[in-house]
């Protein structure tokens, strides 16, 4: 089994590719060892010394490390810890639905939320997920946008520009109704 590895504009942040489907179209974010229950693969990976939060997308693993470890120490143990999760065909996630999916969004509003959703499906979530995170919907009130970042996007320092002056921008362009967009913090 061949992993690659790439950098991410997050420098605390690697991005791992197994050469075959991690979460297939759906994401998970793991922001410690507690709340990596539900995820064999995220437990694994937090079992290693310096590994700060873990997010496995489509194709790929995030790993974000702590300020206490280097890269060239952490990485042959991350490599391995995936490649031995793989050959033993562990699955990636047990159990079912993620309680923190809940969106938040008047009824009244859904054409708007489905533009909206149309938008980051198709011109911010591959953008995001090529630099190792996702990007997720939390819903809509009031014209305000309610986004979480996640994996290498979540902590990176460039986030916050992303958000308002990238994402904010062109969802206001396409959608008026939108006024503004918030990060969210789960």
């Amino acid at each position: 089994m061949f992993i690659e590895t790439e950098g991410t504009p997050n420098p605390a942040t690697l991005k791992f590719l197994p050469g075959q489907d991690v979460m297939g179209f759906s994401t998970a974010d793991f922001a410690s060892a507690e709340s990596a229950g539900r995820s064999p693969l995220a437990q694994a990976l937090f079992a290693l010394p310096g590994v700060a939060r873990v997010f496995l997308g489509g194709d790929f693993i995030t790993v974000t490390k702590t300020d206490a470890i280097v890269w060239q120490s952490l990485k042959p143990l991350v490599l391995g810890a995936i490649m031995e999760h793989f050959v033993a065909g562990r699955p990636t996630i047990e159990g079912g639905h993620d309680p923190d999916a809940e969106e938040d969004t008047d009824p009244a509003d859904q054409e708007v939320v489905d533009q909206i959703k149309e938008l980051l499906d198709t011109r911010v979530r591959p953008a995001v997920a090529s630099d190792g995170g996702d990007i997720v919907f939390r819903g809509y009130r009031d014209g305000i946008v309610r986004l979480h970042m996640q994996g290498a996007c979540s902590g990176c320092p460039s986030s916050s520009a992303t958000l308002k002056h990238g994402i904010e921008n062109m969802l206001k362009h396409y959608v008026p109704e939108v006024t503004s967009v918030e990060q969210v913090m789960y």
